[in-house]
């Protein structure tokens, strides 16, 4: 009887292990990702596309067209509509001149709403015309299941993203190389009267080991989001926690993990001759393509071996031919799971035959 007990009680500690999650990845999001920003691979997932509010994380997207859309030694001057804004503020003055490049790092340290609106206002000139680029631009990185009612994040039952969503703006953000600066500054000193130095509260900056940004935002209604970045051995990553009163905990443990489990991995190299392809009616009848910059992609050591590179590039090519012209891409997969594509370039000038020539090869061939 005894042993019956005790070989129903192993039964039960082997069944209970089964069901108990991976702690390692434990967290409490209403929703989370990670995700790698050269390829965008997800490294981790929970409830990616559920929709909910995203508090300031919003600015990231108002970041990011500011960068894209203006220059930032641009002269901005403060309307009235973005002064004493509800939340968050850096304080600005009705009529004060302030750089775009100061807004933006008020902004992003700081979270100035105030900082947001007066954006809005200098990029699309109204907060309503600004609202509906943002919605178009998300659409265009591919956040179907986002849909911005305001440029700072302040609680509107409309106002909505979903953790997929916001990584793929993150990642879109931090591929612009101004956005990925800003973001990662701990201390600003902007150039006006009055409150000028802008800490960032970002604390991933801080106490995580490669942290490098990028976004913190809380309401009462999105509760405690965070965008959290990191870059270690040439590899960054996203995570994102929304809902998570546990929030930068949480994305320190997922960003950790996934520097464990993932390595960076470098598939092809820069200008490395991978193909060749005819020359038709060229001084030269043979030459090489290269991809256009490194392939790396992220793995866990047992994918290395599964990675597949396929190439898809003309065989043949009349001249004149230039080097650094586009003549295929390079796709890698591991399964059948697309992570990474790069333009293949013709690694040199190749010249058109003249008349001259042509003769002269006639005469060759004779």
């Amino acid at each position: 009887m005894k042993y019956l007990n005790l070989k129903k009680f192993i039964c039960l500690i082997i069944i209970s292990a089964l069901l108990i999650p991976n702690l390692s990845w434990a967290n409490s999001a209403s929703s989370a990702i990670v995700m790698e920003v050269r390829t965008g691979r997800i490294l981790y997932a929970k409830n990616i596309h559920k929709k909910l509010p995203m508090a300031s994380t919003t600015k990231i997207m108002t970041a990011l067209l500011a960068v894209e859309n203006s220059n930032l030694d641009e002269k901005v001057k403060i309307p009235p509509n973005a002064v004493g804004i509800e939340g968050s503020s850096i304080y600005l003055r009705s009529g004060e001149i302030i750089t775009l490049e100061d807004l933006l790092y008020g902004l992003m340290l700081c979270s100035g709403n105030d900082a947001a609106v007066a954006i809005a206002n200098y990029i699309s000139g109204s907060v309503e015309e600004f609202v509906k680029l943002m919605n178009k631009r998300a659409k265009e990185i591919g956040a179907k299941n986002t849909n911005f009612m305001n440029p700072h994040g302040l609680h509107h039952k409309n106002h909505y993203t979903t953790a997929y969503d916001l990584a793929l703006i993150t990642r879109k953000a931090l591929l612009n190389d101004e956005f990925k600066k800003i973001v990662s500054t701990k201390r600003w000193i902007a150039n006006r009267k009055g409150y000028n130095c802008f800490y960032n509260k970002n604390k991933t900056l801080r106490q995580f080991s490669g942290g490098d940004g990028v976004k913190i935002g809380y309401t009462k209604a999105a509760g405690r989001c965070l965008v959290a970045s990191a870059t270690r051995n040439g590899m960054q990553i996203i995570s994102v926690v929304l809902n998570d009163y546990n929030w930068f905990e949480d994305c320190y443990n997922l960003m950790e993990e996934s520097f464990k489990k993932y390595r960076p991995y470098k598939v092809l190299s820069k200008n490395k001759r991978v193909k060749s392809f005819t020359v038709l009616n060229g001084k030269k009848n043979k030459s090489y393509l290269a991809v256009k910059q490194d392939i790396i992609i992220p793995v866990k050591k047992e994918e290395e071996k599964k990675v597949i590179v396929v190439f898809e590039n003309r065989k043949k090519v009349q001249a004149p031919v230039a080097k650094g012209q586009i003549l295929g891409k390079a796709k890698v997969y591991i399964g059948d799971k697309l992570l990474a594509t790069a333009d293949l370039i013709a690694t040199e000038d190749i010249r058109k035959n003249s008349f001259l020539d042509f003769i002269k090869n006639i005469f060759k061939r004779k």
